[in-house]
């Protein structure tokens, strides 16, 4: 069946991660563009000063203090939604953690608690968000990434939570169109994007943490996310560096794991001593509403590629698609050698 989405200014958003990078970002964005929208994260001090910074540009915002994790919490979430605007018709699910390491580096206890959000924090409000829509109809968003397709190395377990996160939201698309249930589920996928990820992750690596080029500013995301809130869509790449390593991967894949050992190495450490661990967004909550890095490269403030993905054309998309992967590897190169 079809399903048709209200126009963004008509609708109740629902945003987890809404304190830092990706989920701020569409927070604001979607508070602009006249959405009600109902903030989730788990530091209380960060929302609140996001919810007066909406209210005080004219916007509708409320907020709900919650751990993804806790299947508890995200009812509450709904809860809230239902109470302050009799529902909601758009649920992003953005919240996640995040680590670096080798795998036989990275303790199993933090991979579990990494999947308790990144996976089961996704499935809590997915599953929360069909219940509710199957009767009003709109839209789920989760937001993967380029490591849903591709596994990075130093990010093994933050790319097997994201494989999962695909695998999860292709089978909840497929059961809710079989079913005719009014609900688009998409899969948002970006490519390395300037947030505070490698600040907020916990590096188990002698050197600082990095992204590696090229990146995209967390407004990319944004739009991509708030256009298939109104207009339905399967997945959706943000970013032609990722579409590059996704096609490549698969049409090439053990030159794409040889062209990987070689580069991304190098590419996701500095040369600075990585600092102590006790401060990270997987032992503890982001305390300060930051959407953009400190990433010292050109940050790119759009995508032609997503652009053109997201208009459907008929022809050019698969063009686009390998000229990303080319683009991305003339960036990587260009980035080892400096």
């Amino acid at each position: 069946m079809t399903v048709e989405l209200k126009p963004l200014e008509e609708q109740v958003v629902v945003i987890t991660g809404a304190s830092s990078g990706i989920g701020l970002a569409t927070a604001r964005m979607a508070a602009e563009r006249g959405a009600r929208v109902v903030l989730v994260a788990r530091s209380e001090g960060a929302l609140a000063e996001l919810a007066d910074e909406i209210a005080a540009n004219g916007g509708d915002a409320t907020y709900v203090v919650a751990d993804v994790s806790d299947r508890d919490d995200v009812r509450e979430v709904a809860r809230v939604a239902r109470e302050t605007y009799g529902g909601f018709d758009t649920w992003v699910n953005v919240a996640g953690v995040f680590l670096y390491g080798t795998l036989e580096e990275t303790p199993v206890e933090d991979m579990r608690e990494q999947f308790d959000t990144n996976v089961w924090g996704l499935l809590y409000g997915s599953l929360e968000a069909a219940d509710h829509l199957r009767e009003r109809g709109g839209a789920i968003l989760n937001v993967g990434s380029v490591a849903s397709d591709r596994a990075l190395p130093l990010q093994g377990s933050y790319s097997a939570s994201k494989h999962a996160v695909k695998a999860f939201t292709d089978a909840l698309r497929m059961e809710l169109e079989e079913e005719g249930a009014p609900v688009s589920v998409t899969l948002v996928k970006p490519s390395a994007i300037d947030t505070p990820y490698p600040a907020h992750a916990k590096n188990y690596m002698d050197r600082e943490a990095r992204l590696p080029p090229p990146l995209y500013a967390p407004e990319t995301v944004a739009r991509a996310v708030l256009h298939a809130a109104e207009r339905p869509e399967r997945d959706v790449f943000v970013g032609a560096g990722g579409a590059g390593l996704s096609v490549f991967g698969r049409v090439a894949s053990g030159v794409m794991d040889t062209v990987m050992e070689r580069l991304f190495f190098g590419l996701q450490r500095t040369d600075r001593e990585a600092g102590p661990l006790e401060r990270n967004g997987l032992d503890d909550p982001a305390g300060d509403l930051e959407e953009r890095g400190d990433y010292d490269g050109p940050v790119a403030g759009t995508s032609l590629y997503t652009r053109l993905v997201q208009r459907r054309p008929s022809a050019g998309v698969a063009a686009a698609a390998l000229g990303a992967a080319a683009a991305a590897l003339y960036a990587w190169r260009r980035a080892t050698r400096r």
